[in-house]
């Protein structure tokens, strides 16, 4: 830490291990050689070993080099959710050289076409169940060469014909498409499985993955992660969380999407580094669904973030389960509320220690210590990180001041993809990236998250971050969940308006304002307070406080 008091830096200790892994794919093979007979991914009752996962990512990759024109460089869209299909294709792909672009299941045809054309995609796995989508926008795109896997096709025989059937006839999830050329991935592993893959060097800074933040102004940006990048990332991983881990022994539960660089460096190269089982669930959206796969697992180690959490702690069956192997929870993606962590704590008897990132620095910045967590804030930074918060101009701020965060490190991107001005305007020559959060550094060394900087209110001129309102909303018990945005006011320029939803009907807008007067200061109080049945979210299950925004917007505009 800086001793300078005025402008404090904060570093993370010493960064170990950098010269040990030249890339992704050295740690998938130090992996196997460590953990050959240990699983390493599960999925709707099937797990995949780690010498399987070698195997089959080898007979994809040899697919791509023998019966493909893919050079080393080009990008292969994938396009799953969390499947075994995933790890497969995106290890088989970066072993023959290829930079992943990792797709959101769910994106619209204008997602889709966007991001494949921006990103020059020339291949791509996709599910079947979107595959109509595809069709009907790929000759916008540079794809060429498309493969194509349904839901259970890495089950085996008869549960894959059973499962490939009950989506596509019964819940008639897999809408008609026609993809000429397109290959079954299955024959493509078939077909590789009788050749062999060349071993491709890749240089610590090559990119590894073109990883596509939300897009939450404008159209979605690539961020370039090098090797260096997701290898420093995973390291520095171990050094915050591994002292709570136990190598080659753990059961994770992971249900937020693998296409999410959370997830994708957590699971697919932390945890798979040192050897842990994840427990990938497909749709964590049906929760009773999602709790039966939960009772079938002795599960040591949970990653999530606040709104599952929530969701979970308010179901009878998930209170009922077996938690007494439980002993790691951890949450990013958003905002932690205190009144979460408690209520987790009390169903599960496990700590949530919360860290903080973002898609552009591969994606973890701070964590909590395991042994010393401090609820309310992101943790400390992580190995070879230096953290500090600025002013609008740029000027460094002292401790307990609020001001954009900014962080230097090895996981911090290369910059956007083809987008030299927009990186210019977020990354310095010296390397510092501008988050876009409001933060503030404590003299302990931890840091807390105030809130977006896009997100703040400005109430006659005071702002308020909505993080603050939302935390004491939290805390009643009969609100479920909440979001506060700014609106036009015409006496104090903007208002905070609430959204809620509370676990029944006998809540009222008198009695929630009673509640916030007795915690917040009279201009954090919201002026208009609306009860909904539920609040947007993202995929990953943040809460979509720029669509309430837009809403009323429309509102006040029409």
């Amino acid at each position: 830490m800086s001793e300078h008091a005025t402008a404090p830096i904060l570093s993370g200790p010493e960064l170990e291990g950098m010269d040990e892994y030249r890339s992704v794919m050295e740690i998938i093979h130090a992996a196997v050689g460590r953990y050959a007979d240990n699983p390493a991914f599960s999925c709707m009752g099937r797990t995949l070993s780690f010498a399987e996962l070698d195997r089959l990512s080898s007979d994809f990759a040899a697919w791509l080099q023998t019966e493909t024109d893919l050079e080393p460089g080009d990008r292969i869209a994938i396009q799953l959710p969390n499947v075994l299909q995933f790890p497969v294709a995106v290890f088989g792909a970066m072993r023959a050289g290829l930079v992943v672009v990792n797709t959101n299941p769910l994106y619209t045809e204008r997602e889709m076409a966007h991001q494949f054309k921006d990103a020059g995609a020339k291949a791509i796995v996709i599910l079947a169940n979107m595959a109509d989508k595809l069709e009907r926008i790929l000759d916008r795109t540079d794809i060429r060469h498309v493969v194509v896997t349904e839901l259970g096709d890495l089950h085996g025989f008869p549960k894959r014909l059973l499962i490939n059937a009950v989506v596509k006839h019964v819940k008639k999830m897999v809408p008609a498409y026609r993809l000429p050329g397109a290959v079954p991935l299955r024959r493509a592993l078939q077909q590789g499985a009788g050749q062999s893959h060349r071993e491709v060097e890749r240089a610590p800074d090559d990119i590894a993955a073109l990883q596509y933040t939300g897009g939450t102004t404008g159209l979605a940006k690539g961020t370039m992660l090098t090797h260096r990048n997701l290898v420093a990332n995973m390291l520095q991983a171990g050094q915050a969380i591994g002292p709570g881990l136990n190598h080659g022994e753990e059961v994770v539960i992971a249900p937020l999407p693998v296409y999410h660089i959370y997830t994708f460096t957590v699971n697919c190269l932390f945890l798979m580094e040192t050897g842990n089982h994840s427990v990938l669930i497909t749709n964590p959206r049906d929760l009773p669904g999602f709790v039966k796969e939960l009772q079938k697992v002795r599960f040591t180690a949970f990653i999530g973030l606040n709104t599952l959490f929530n969701a979970l702690c308010n179901r009878e069956d998930f209170r009922a389960l077996d938690f007494s192997r439980l002993h790691l929870t951890i949450s990013g993606g958003m905002a932690l509320t205190r009144a979460v962590a408690e209520r987790w704590k009390e169903v599960t008897g496990c700590d949530i220690a919360e860290g903080y990132g973002l898609t552009e620095t591969s994606p973890i910045v701070s964590f909590n210590p395991t042994d010393a967590i401090q609820l309310g804030t992101i943790g400390k930074p992580v190995a070879g990180t230096q953290v500090k918060v600025v002013d609008a101009d740029g000027n460094d701020l002292p401790f307990g001041e609020p001001g954009e965060l900014c962080v230097k490190g090895p996981q911090v991107m290369k910059g956007y993809w083809n987008r030299e001005e927009e990186t210019a305007q977020v990354l310095s020559e010296e390397g510092w990236f501008r988050t876009g959060d409001i933060a503030v550094l404590q003299e302990d060394g931890y840091i807390r998250i105030v809130d977006r900087k896009k997100d703040m209110i400005l109430v006659s001129g005071f702002n308020v971050y909505p993080n603050e309102i939302e935390d004491v909303v939290a805390t009643h018990p009969d609100v479920v969940e909440s979001a506060a945005v700014g609106v036009p006011d015409e006496a104090s320029g903007e208002a905070i308006k609430l959204f809620v939803v509370a676990k029944d009907d006998s809540l009222d807008e008198k009695t929630l304002r009673e509640w916030c007067k007795k915690e917040l200061t009279a201009y954090k109080v919201p002026k208009r307070i609306e009860f909904r049945d539920e609040l947007p979210k993202t995929n990953v299950g943040k809460v979509l406080r720029r669509q309430l925004r837009d809403e009323e917007q429309g509102k006040t505009g029409s």
